[in-house]
């Protein structure tokens, strides 16, 4: 029997962050969290789009700025935020499709991705009371991630192994953060989600669909079918470490529960050195309390 959505009494009164939370699947997990009486702040790039988002949610939905692929900007809202949260969804995520790199020497999609969400994390962690949900992808199976060459100035770009790449940095790195706030004796859960095949603009990116892209779009669960492992992953008594995706079609449409990953993805020494390249890049390490 598939995982279905229900109103979540517990929630009333919780506060929620949503990364990209102004469109999408990100919008769609918004909805419904405010709908279930949690305070949900969504931090996206587009204020002016988040703003109108949170207007239509109602009163218990709120929009903050915030630029993943500028560390300036995710430090500027994790300074400026007061009081605790509940649980911090990564969910904001872009698939580019020509090789830009950062002031910093970062591939785009590594650095909005994976590095932001990892800089964010570990900045709100003091604030944290109860989990940290990844959005991560079986896109990760398709990565050959090069921690040697993050701006891909050694290879050829390649626009699906670059997303494919951020995405396993995304598993891993909920991964690696599982093992660190247990070590730390910390209550705090890390887990990862896979939202299945889903049409959201994430896919758009201004260029002209090929014959094959359009049949896998008409195919695509809406925004609100992808929510739910993200919802499942937000809401349900799991462990740490857990990958939650959909339940039919290898894991690509209907429904969520615990899912499977990659070996690439299961392995710990790979994830040690992205943890470290991540404080390197965001001179940010894991802090538990403030101060």
């Amino acid at each position: 029997m598939d995982w279905k959505w229900t109103d979540r009494g517990a929630l009333a009164g919780r506060v929620i962050i949503v990364t990209g939370g102004s469109s999408g699947i990100g919008q769609a997990v918004a909805e419904r969290l405010t709908q279930a009486g949690a305070h949900v702040t969504i931090a996206a790039r587009d204020i002016v789009r988040a703003r109108d988002v949170a207007r239509e949610l109602g009163p218990n939905a709120h929009a903050r700025d915030l630029d993943l692929a500028d560390l300036a900007s995710v430090r500027r809202f994790a300074a400026e935020w007061e009081g605790e949260v509940d649980i911090l969804i990564n969910n904001a995520g872009i698939y580019s499709r020509e090789l830009q790199v950062t002031p910093a020497g970062y591939e785009l999609d590594f650095a909005t991705n994976h590095l932001g969400h990892f800089a964010l994390t570990n900045l709100l962690l003091p604030h944290i009371t109860g989990r940290v949900v990844t959005v991560a992808s079986q896109a990760e199976r398709g990565s050959r991630i090069d921690l040697d060459d993050p701006a891909w100035t050694r290879r050829r770009y390649s626009p699906s192994r670059a997303y494919n790449d951020s995405k396993l940095a995304n598993i891993l790195f909920a991964s690696e953060l599982h093992r660190r706030l247990h070590a730390a004796g910390s209550p705090v859960l890390s887990v990862a989600a896979h939202p299945g095949f889903v049409r959201t603009p994430i896919y758009d990116g201004g260029h002209r669909q090929g014959w094959a892209e359009r049949q896998l779009v008409r195919i695509a669960q809406s925004p609100d079918e992808g929510a739910l492992p993200l919802l499942f992953a937000a809401t349900e008594s799991i462990p740490g470490d857990s990958f939650i995706g959909p339940q039919h079609a290898l894991h690509m449409r209907g429904g969520a529960q615990p899912i499977g990953r990659s070996a690439r993805a299961q392995n710990t020494e790979l994830a040690a050195r992205l943890w470290e390249l991540s404080e390197r890049a965001t001179r940010v390490s894991l802090k538990l309390t403030q101060g």
